[in-house]
C-alpha cells in the first residue's frame, strides 16, 4: 500500500473544501453526517431488503496463512497468483489474466441478471514491498476478495460482480492503471471498491495518529475503525458502507473528498486512483496504514500482527455493502451538493 502521503493530503483537501464553501460543519470534528438529496436511509428502504451472507473467519484466516510470504519478485508474485487462481476456480469462477509491462492482473466476472444495471468491481493488490511479507498490506484485502468470490459467486443479482487482483501496486499502481485504461475492463462499471490493508487495529487511547496539520479534532485516538475514502461525486457508493455497519462490527468512518485532480496529486496514490481518473466512482477501504500500524512496510507485517476479530469484522462490512450494491439499480452519482445535518448513522461517522 502506497498511502504514506494520502492522509497528509486529506487534511489539505478538507481545508480546501472548507474554504471554498462545501458546508463542512466546522473545522473541529463533530459526529454529524453530511447530507445530500440522496438519503441513505430512504434509499435503503426503497430497495429490496437483502441479507448478506456471513463470512467464514477460519477460511479468511487460512487465506492469510497461505499468503504469509513476501510477494515482490516475479517468482514470489507467481506463487501468489497460483493460489489466487486456484481459490477462484474452486469457488466456481473462471479467472482471466491481463498482462502488462512487468506484471499480471487477475480478474473474473459473475454476470448479473440485468445488463442495464451495470457492474460493481471489488479489488485488491496482491504484491508486497521488498522488505515485507505484506500480510496486512495486502493479503488481508486479497483474502476478503476471495471470500466474496465464495459467498457471492452463485448469488443472483441485477448487477454484475467483477473481481480484480492487481499486480505491482507497490511500485506505482501499475496494475490498476493498466486495468482502468482498458475500456473493455471497465465497460458498464458503476463503482469500484478497493481494499488495501483492512486487518490491523489498536484499542488504546493514543494508538491512532493523524497528520499534525489536520484542521479538525479527529474522531478518536483509538485505531479500531475502518476508514472509507471516496469522492464526493459518488456519495451513494460511500454511503453503502455506512449502511453496512452493525454494532457488533468495527466502526465505519467515511471521508468524502470534495476535490480531485490537480488539487490533490498526492491523494492519487492507491488503486482507487486510476478509477477516479477514469471518471468512475471508487472507494478505498483501509485501516489507515502507518498512522496506526507500526509494522507497515516492515518485515514484521506478518500473520501474528493481524487483529483477527477486526479483520473478520471488516471483511463482513465489505460483504454487507457489496451485497446491497449488487441488488441495487440506483445510480452511484451524488444528486446534489452537501447540506448540513444533525444526525449520523449508528457506529458510523464522517471525518
Amino acid at each position: 500500500m502506497r498511502k504514506l502521503g494520502i492522509w497528509l493530503t486529506l487534511c489539505v483537501v478538507t481545508a480546501i473544501g472548507i474554504v471554498i464553501g462545501w458546508n463542512w460543519h466546522t473545522i473541529y470534528f463533530q459526529p454529524q453526517a453530511l447530507e445530500t438529496s440522496y438519503d441513505p436511509g430512504s434509499v435503503a428502504q426503497a430497495e429490496v431488503a437483502v441479507v448478506a451472507p456471513a463470512v467464514d473467519g477460519d477460511r479468511l484466516w487460512a487465506d492469510l496463512e497461505q499468503l504469509n510470504f513476501r510477494r515482490f519478485t516475479e517468482s514470489e508474485r507467481d506463487q501468489a497468483r497460483r493460489y489466487i487462481v486456484q481459490q477462484l476456480t474452486d469457488a466456481g469462477w473462471t479467472p482471466q489474466f491481463q498482462e502488462f509491462d512487468g506484471g499480471i492482473n487477475i480478474y473474473a466476472e459473475r454476470p448479473g441478471t440485468d445488463p442495464s444495471a451495470g457492474t460493481i468491481l471489488l479489488g485488491a493488490h496482491y504484491d508486497s514491498v521488498e522488505q515485507s511479507a505484506g500480510v496486512d498490506d495486502n493479503a488481508t484485502g486479497v483474502a476478503a476478495v476471495l471470500e466474496a468470490a465464495r459467498l457471492l459467486g452463485d448469488r443472483s443479482t441485477p448487477r454484475t460482480l467483477k473481481l480484480a487482483l492487481f499486480d505491482l501496486e507497490e511500485v506505482g499502481l501499475l496494475g490498476s492503471f493498466a486495468f482502468a485504461k482498458d475500456a473493455t475492463r471497465i465497460e458498464q462499471l458503476q463503482g469500484a471498491i478497493v481494499l488495501d490493508m483492512i486487518g490491523f487495529a489498536c484499542h488504546t487511547d493514543g494508538c491512532q495518529s493523524y497528520p499534525a496539520v489536520l484542521p479538525f479534532t479527529p474522531a478518536t485516538t483509538r485505531g479500531d475503525f475502518l476508514a472509507v475514502i471516496g469522492d464526493q461525486g459518488h456519495m451513494p457508493l460511500i454511503d453503502a458502507f455506512s449502511r453496512a455497519a452493525r454494532r457488533e462490527l468495527p466502526t465505519v468512518l467515511t471521508l468524502p473528498v470534495p476535490l480531485l485532480g490537480p488539487f490533490t496529486p498526492d491523494l492519487l496514490r492507491s488503486d482507487h486512483a486510476p478509477f477516479w481518473q477514469a471518471g468512475i466512482g471508487a472507494v478505498l477501504l483501509t485501516d489507515t496504514a502507518n498512522f496506526r500500524n507500526p509494522h507497515y512496510h516492515t518485515e514484521t507485517d506478518t500473520l501474528e500482527n493481524v487483529d483477527r476479530p477486526f479483520f473478520t469484522g471488516s471483511s463482513q462490512i465489505v460483504i454487507n455493502a457489496v451485497t446491497q450494491l449488487l441488488h441495487s439499480r440506483n445510480s452511484m452519482a451524488t444528486q446534489s451538493v452537501p447540506q448540513r445535518s444533525q444526525s449520523t448513522p449508528a457506529r458510523t461517522t464522517r471525518l
